[in-house]
């Protein structure tokens, strides 16, 4: 399978940093972005990059994550997420990924995807809950 994304392909998305994207267990003062939900915003941004560059039928699930979380974005901000293609190895694809409140970077780390045919993957799966259903 031949892709139509190489290497340098970018994007940048901007996320609020609202209540439901924040830590609870510090106390009001102390909410801030939480890991979880940085995770989360790189690998959705890396999808969008990659699924602009697929047709319909197919997708990208993650394989590997690795996010150094390097400071707090409090509660209310703004961070920007910006993700490029570093390497296309037939379907597994790496990203970079940077991510900036307005005053310093804030986490930065690879994220790898890998393309998949949507319509095998739900086959895949449903095997697979059938075989899981028969064990109970």
């Amino acid at each position: 399978m031949e892709l139509n994304l190489k290497a340098g392909a970018s994007a940048t998305e901007c996320v609020r940093v609202e209540d439901d994207r924040c830590i609870g267990f510090m106390g009001e003062a102390a909410r801030v972005y939480s890991t979880p939900s940085m995770v989360s915003d790189v690998e959705y941004a890396c999808l969008r990059l990659i699924q602009k560059h697929l047709p319909e039928e197919q997708s990208s699930v993650g394989m590997h994550v690795s996010i150094d979380h390097l400071a707090p974005t409090p509660l209310g901000c703004e961070v920007e997420i910006a993700v490029t293609v570093s390497a296309v190895e037939g379907r597994k694809v790496t990203l970079d990924a940077r991510v900036s409140d307005a005053a310093e970077i804030v986490g930065s780390g690879v994220h790898v995807r890998y393309v998949i045919d949507v319509a095998r993957q739900a086959r895949r799966i449903a095997e697979k809950r059938k075989r899981l259903e028969s064990r109970v």
